[in-house]
């Protein structure tokens, strides 16, 4: 219906997401789960073990209770750690003489994309990337957030307090790679890929993001990097023939300022998405959930935008569907690059919203600059 300047590459933001969830999805497989374990050498004896590894399998959602009571969007996808520890104890494990070691070796062991500001981490906008990840990587969570310096090591630490408050004798805690012939005494799995990648569209969960992205690295190329990850995720989309060129790949959450997308990418990856799929399920309905759940309250838009967000400094996105009158979805993906307030650019969608919900009652050319091209449906 309406394109101006939809080959160029801009700056995404989150809307980067709704390709990396995508390249999860066909990579990882909807229904594939995460598995986070407790490994003992050898067998307890008397329900007594020398020492216990705490293995990573990359779960992003891997949580505590008061972790899960910080949100202020509720419920919230937790792997729920207390359950662990409830399984370490069922397990007959009553003391560990040596430590709980943290193991985060499926990893590389690269906690931040190197151009992302320092910022990123003391907000809490994302903790240090690790396989084993408990509470996004936090000590403390909320208001003054504060990351572990060794996530590993932090995750020990916390799944000991469980431990010890059900009357396990843990010696003490650190990081070690779990030796070969090791066997698992207590486990658990992450909620399935499709719902891991809905919550982090809903939510725009950046850790999630990145841990899947390093996931897609090892599973397509045996890397678990960063890097292998974004070009598995940019590899995916070449294949299944989306606008490739240009698009240029630093994370997978869109927080870094060097990703490069078109509108032309996003709207051809949305228009081909499944309905009711994790991406589908995962779009913020506006005024109702996610991070929309206090947009465009009391408009046009509300309960009639389903869409993903994103925002960074100088950067606003916004992609997804909008309802018609007649009830058609019309598919749209908007990014602004350059624009300095953030009251500015939530108008500009706005605007956006009203023209699409009101088609076919009003002129999509009112969405542009002259020189834009506008089609009949």
């Amino acid at each position: 219906l309406y394109e101006s300047g939809s080959d160029l590459p801009l700056i995404p933001a989150s809307t980067l997401k709704l390709l990396t969830g995508t390249a999860a999805v066909e990579r990882l497989g909807a229904d594939a789960r995460l598995r986070t374990s407790v490994r003992v050498d050898g067998q307890p004896e008397d329900g007594v073990v020398s020492d216990l590894w705490f293995v990573g399998g990359g779960d992003p959602v891997l949580g505590t209770a008061d972790w899960v009571a910080s949100f202020d969007h509720q419920p919230v996808l937790v792997t729920p750690l207390e359950t662990l520890a409830d399984a370490v104890v069922a397990a007959g494990i009553t003391e560990v003489e040596g430590s709980l070691l943290g193991d985060d070796s499926r990893y590389d062991g690269v906690r931040a994309v190197p151009t992302w500001p320092a910022r990123y981490s003391t907000s809490g906008s994302i903790g240090p990337l690790s396989a084993l990840t408990v509470n996004d990587g936090y000590a403390r969570f909320g208001i003054g957030a504060e990351p572990f310096a060794d996530p590993a090591a932090g995750a020990a630490e916390v799944l000991a307090g469980l431990l010890r408050a059900r009357g396990v004798v843990v010696g003490g805690t650190g990081t070690g790679v779990a030796p070969e012939g090791t066997s698992e005494v207590a486990g658990i799995d992450s909620p399935t890929v499709g719902k891991l990648v809905a919550g982090m569209v809903l939510e725009s969960d950046n850790g999630t993001a990145e841990l899947l992205t390093k996931e897609l690295g090892l599973r397509v190329s045996g890397e678990a990097s960063t890097a292998a990850g974004t070009s598995a995720v940019l590899g995916l989309a070449a294949e299944r023939g989306l606008p490739t060129e240009g698009s240029f790949l630093v994370d997978g959450s869109g927080l870094d300022l060097g990703n490069r997308l078109t509108c032309e990418l996003l709207g051809e990856l949305l228009v081909g998405s499944e309905p009711g799929g994790p991406l589908d399920d995962g779009l913020a309905v506006a005024a109702v959930t996610g991070t929309l759940a206090e947009r465009f309250v009391g408009t046009a838009l509300a309960g009639r935008v389903r869409a993903k967000t994103g925002s960074l400094l100088a950067v606003a996105s916004l992609a997804g569907f909008a309802q018609t009158a007649t009830g058609t979805d019309l598919t749209f993906a908007y990014v602004l690059n350059g624009i300095d307030a953030t009251e500015a650019s939530v108008g500009l969608q706005r605007r956006l919203g009203e023209l699409l919900v009101a088609h076919p009652d009003t002129d999509l050319a009112a969405l542009g600059p002259a020189g834009a091209v506008a089609s009949p449906e």
